[in-house]
């Protein structure tokens, strides 16, 4: 069985966004030669995420939406986590509902994806560098 590690490197500069990341998944998987097994993708920060869902922008808005009405930015004052001087709490919320990772199976050197589903990097307190682990293992 082999292995293949890369790390994609994201600077969103906005508080939040989501960026399609499949093409860089994609590319990765090439690169490992891998044709059969799995891929991880992960978040390596605890106010980010990575999870698969349809590329569509009112979807992303109804996200983006959704998300600020579990748990919006401000008041920052409203969470405990800010008392240590951060204003981000409601990013680490954010990450927990979207996720830190997803698994997707490889077959025939290809992603194995359903209808519509693609890779999305989500950000929920952006403006500074933050990495993406691919792991693939297989043959």
């Amino acid at each position: 069985m082999k292995s293949f590690r890369k790390e994609l490197t994201f600077n969103v500069p906005t508080r939040r966004g989501f960026v399609n990341i499949t093409p860089q998944v994609e590319e990765a998987l090439r690169e490992s030669g891998i044709k059969e097994g799995l891929l991880l993708a992960n978040s390596m920060h605890i106010t980010s995420s990575v999870f698969i869902n349809d590329d569509e922008s009112g979807l992303h808005h109804d996200y983006d939406k959704w998300l600020e009405k579990l748990a919006p930015h401000e008041p920052v004052s409203g969470y405990r986590h800010n008392d240590t001087g951060e204003d981000n709490a409601d990013a680490h919320m954010k990450r927990q509902i979207m996720g830190r990772e997803v698994m997707v199976a490889v077959t025939n050197g290809e992603l194995d994806f359903g209808t519509w589903e693609q890779i999305f990097y989500g950000e929920f307190d952006g403006r500074r560098r933050k990495r993406v682990l691919i792991k693939i293992i297989g043959e």
